[in-house]
């Protein structure tokens, strides 16, 4: 396959995300007011409790089974690494260029979190299907490539939906706190009229935030009230013993509750019935008795994708008009994303698939490597909207790292071909 063959290839996938997100940008206009900011917050709700759910179940019942997931150990650890890898380098560039609190949590998640669903559903099979391409048969390489795209999504979701999910939830908690710690600022006068100005503004200062942070988290993590209150019953002779499992009871708590997110529930369910033989053939196939269940499933999953483009389409409005997140953050997040991670991704497969923990397949190798190549994912831009927290400034990283992505994905899929052939 040649070099343009391959740009065209790559770059299909990502000019129908921007056609398709110039086209909520309208939507979004004053001209057009189809996706205001209180119809964009409904819709991400609706994707997030109804079509990503769908999709999830859809694709996992069909084309994972139990073999597949055993036989394809490596990929979960693959995509555990490219977060690991993403995140520490995110968190360095937050250390270094100092953007506000309630953004470090977004651009940390816009390094580590990558778009490993739609994009591969897209561009796996479409080299699969160009002429000349490394992979064998077109069918077969279609139709398995389209398995490991699906395997990557509900894995991808299952990182997404926990780790990324919390990143955005502890900026939204930062956020409310900078906003309650503001309000207390303007509404609390100093009465202490012994005290000088300076130590009035600084003590006042303190108590304001520690108030506004307490409440703020409070308002986001609501779950963790009635852990917080058995902590102020026990006494002070018992809060060393059970300060620990205290601890562990909270962890724990936060565990399942990121598990049932609705994205992570449907990839659970997913899962059970792809790898449970009698479960698969209930729903799957032509002659399954619940058939008609897995198609409505799936055409409501067929919406997440559209909808998840649109509005992230109309998010460019509002942050293409903010200048609030300093060029610099826009340079390390796109230079983490294409540089650093495709990088570490050729070391990681060609170390992994040399010490034989990969399958022989070489499309299997490349979907890894993809892996490490992608722009963050869009979900992200639901997460901001459903806790309305850094929409402009998600809106302006996706706009230049989805812009990037043409020629990084196209470059970098040309070195990845040429080295597994």
């Amino acid at each position: 396959m040649g070099f343009w063959t391959l740009f065209e290839v790559a770059s299909m996938p990502i000019l129908q995300v921007l056609i398709i997100s110039v086209l909520g940008a309208f939507m979004a206009t004053d001209h057009c007011k189809l996706l205001s900011a209180d119809t964009r917050r409904s819709l991400n709700k609706l994707v997030f409790v109804v079509f990503t759910p769908s999709l999830m179940f859809a694709s996992l019942a069909k084309t994972v089974t139990l073999q597949d997931i055993i036989s394809w150990w490596f990929m979960p650890v693959n995509i555990g690494i490219t977060f690991l890898v993403g995140g520490i380098v995110g968190w360095i560039v937050v250390k270094i260029l100092r953007p506000k609190p309630h953004l470090e949590g977004l651009i940390i998640a816009t390094c580590s979190s990558g778009n490993l669903g739609n994009l591969l559903l897209i561009v796996v099979p479409a080299v699969c299907n160009e002429d000349g391409s490394p992979f064998g048969n077109r069918n077969v390489c279609s139709s398995v490539g389209l398995s490991y795209a699906s395997f990557s999504m509900a894995l991808g979701g299952f990182y997404v939906w926990t780790i990324t999910y919390q990143m955005v939830k502890t900026s939204a908690v930062k956020f409310k706190a900078l906003e309650a710690a503001e309000d207390l600022a303007s509404k609390e006068p100093n009465k202490n009229l012994d005290a000088t100005a300076e130590s009035h503004l600084l003590k006042g200062k303190g108590h304001q935030e520690q108030v506004a942070i307490t409440a703020a988290t409070k308002s986001v993590v609501d779950p963790e009230k009635q852990l917080q209150n058995v902590s102020q019953e026990t006494g002070p002779n018992e809060k060393g013993q059970a300060s620990f499992w205290i601890k562990v009871v909270r962890f724990l708590h936060q565990i399942l509750e990121e598990l049932m997110a609705p994205p992570t529930l449907g990839a659970i369910l997913g899962f059970i019935f792809g790898a449970t033989t009698w479960l698969r053939n209930l729903i799957i196939g032509e002659g399954a008795p619940l058939r008609v269940i897995q198609d409505s499933i799936k055409l409501l999953g067929d919406g997440t994708i559209p909808c998840i483009t649109l509005i992230l389409g109309a998010n460019l409005i509002q942050g293409l008009r903010s200048s609030a997140i300093k060029p610099l953050i826009i340079v390390g997040v796109v230079c983490v994303r294409y540089v650093i991670l495709p990088a570490v991704g050729i070391w990681i497969v060609k170390a992994a698939g040399n010490l034989g923990f990969l399958p022989p397949d070489p499309l299997f190798h490349y979907v890894l490597m993809i892996q490490f190549t992608v722009p963050p994912a869009m979900n992200i831009g639901t997460m901001t909207q459903l806790f309305d927290v850094g929409q402009e400034e998600c809106s302006v990283l996706f706009l230049w790292t989805y812009l990037a992505a043409a020629l990084a994905l196209t470059t970098w899929s040309t070195v990845f071909m040429w080295i597994l052939t």
